[in-house]
């Protein structure tokens, strides 16, 4: 079938992306589903840093790829008819990385960790191998098993999580990647603990994530980092007890917990610093692969930290989602506070100038 998506020929582009627009919207040739595959219809979709880390060069990726990793849509077409998961006419949310269940990591319970899934990431392709998208006879990338920004995608089953039809899509999308994230580096990869204390670097969708994820989580106090502040005004709002601009962060106590969102080396360092000792230090972010941490080697020992590296939110989706999904409807998780403007996807390069300008939270097109 023919659909439109926006795709990315090559990286390496900085500012200015409304004007030079790396992002093409294209009429792509899209492959029926293969068995353990799914057509979706797109209804929404985030607009990510991960996304702008292709985008810029970051996060090097196979050219030329259709972007878009964090979505909600519906079922359209079954690629078995025999599939006793799914059904046409469902609403699912799309997960970044497909887990594929048999591997040792899967099988212990850390399907994020699937070596198998972040294979087929890394190379541009399903799970299941291979391309379904096409331009002009040539293959397109798949970004992360979604390619999102598009009216129509094609997907691994192990990419989606069945939700009910009545979340509005604009708010559901963003349970796919920010919340998954953000909620499950505080949750999960930290495993906090009532009343412990916690600092956050970063105030995009994935740092207002994980403080939603601490404030539900029972953390006291916590503390949030930013430049920007219609940020740190909204962090207050949503439960932060105090907000600092970097470089101010000295009068925050040491804290239990320290979470860095905003991939960087040099704002790592600074949450290693922050954190008391024996304090526990998470990072979400994705800095450029020529980025070096560097801390003193003595301090591992002598402060007793730990640093956790946190991918996905170190989250199972089909488990996951729905807990989110509940604490959201019980009003603990209030996600639409991270929705900054719904915009049609003709607007992407704009968004992504916004979001690069720290201006944004969660921005959603709508194909």
């Amino acid at each position: 079938m023919k659909i439109t998506a926006a795709v990315l020929d090559c990286i390496g582009h900085t500012g200015g992306l409304a004007a030079t627009k790396p992002l093409s919207l294209d009429a792509l040739d899209l492959a029926a589903p293969r068995a353990g595959e799914l057509l979706v219809r797109i209804e929404a979709a985030g607009v990510c840093h991960s996304d702008l880390s292709v985008i810029n060069g970051d996060r090097p990726r196979p050219m030329p790829m259709a972007l878009g990793h964090e979505a909600v849509g519906t079922v359209e077409a079954l690629g078995d008819q025999a599939d006793t998961l799914f059904k046409v006419g469902d609403r699912v949310v799309l997960a970044f990385l497909p887990a594929c269940g048999e591997c040792v990591r899967c099988v212990s319970g850390e399907g994020y960790m699937c070596p198998n899934g972040a294979a087929a990431n890394g190379k541009g392709e399903l799970l299941g191998g291979g391309f379904r998208l096409s331009r002009d006879g040539c293959d397109v990338h798949h970004h992360l098993g979604v390619s999102a920004f598009a009216s129509h995608a094609v997907v691994d089953r192990r990419s989606a999580v069945r939700i009910d039809a009545d979340i509005p899509a604009e708010v559901a999308a963003l349970f796919g990647c920010a919340v998954l994230t953000g909620v499950g580096a505080v949750l999960n990869s930290a495993a906090l603990r009532v009343g412990e204390s916690v600092a956050i670097y970063g105030l995009g969708g994935v740092g207002l994530a994980a403080l939603l994820g601490g404030v539900a989580g029972g953390g006291n106090p916590i503390s949030v980092i930013d430049p920007v502040a219609e940020k740190r005004a909204l962090a207050l709002e949503l439960g932060a007890a105090a907000a600092f601009a970097p470089g101010e962060e000295d009068g925050i106590a040491a804290p239990d917990l320290v979470v860095e969102t905003v991939g960087k080396a040099a704002v790592l360092e600074r949450a290693y610093a922050l954190a008391r000792r024996g304090g526990r230090v998470v990072t979400v972010g994705l800095p450029n692969p020529t980025e070096r941490f560097s801390i003193p080697a003595v301090s591992l020992v002598g402060d007793g930290k730990t640093i956790i590296g946190s991918y996905l939110g170190s989250s199972i989706p089909a488990r996951d989602i729905p807990r989110y999904i509940a604490l959201w409807r019980a009003g603990r998780l209030p996600v639409e506070r991270l929705l900054s403007s719904v915009s049609p996807l003709a607007e992407i390069n704009a968004l992504f100038d916004t979001l690069a300008a720290g201006r944004a939270v969660r921005q959603v097109v709508i194909p």
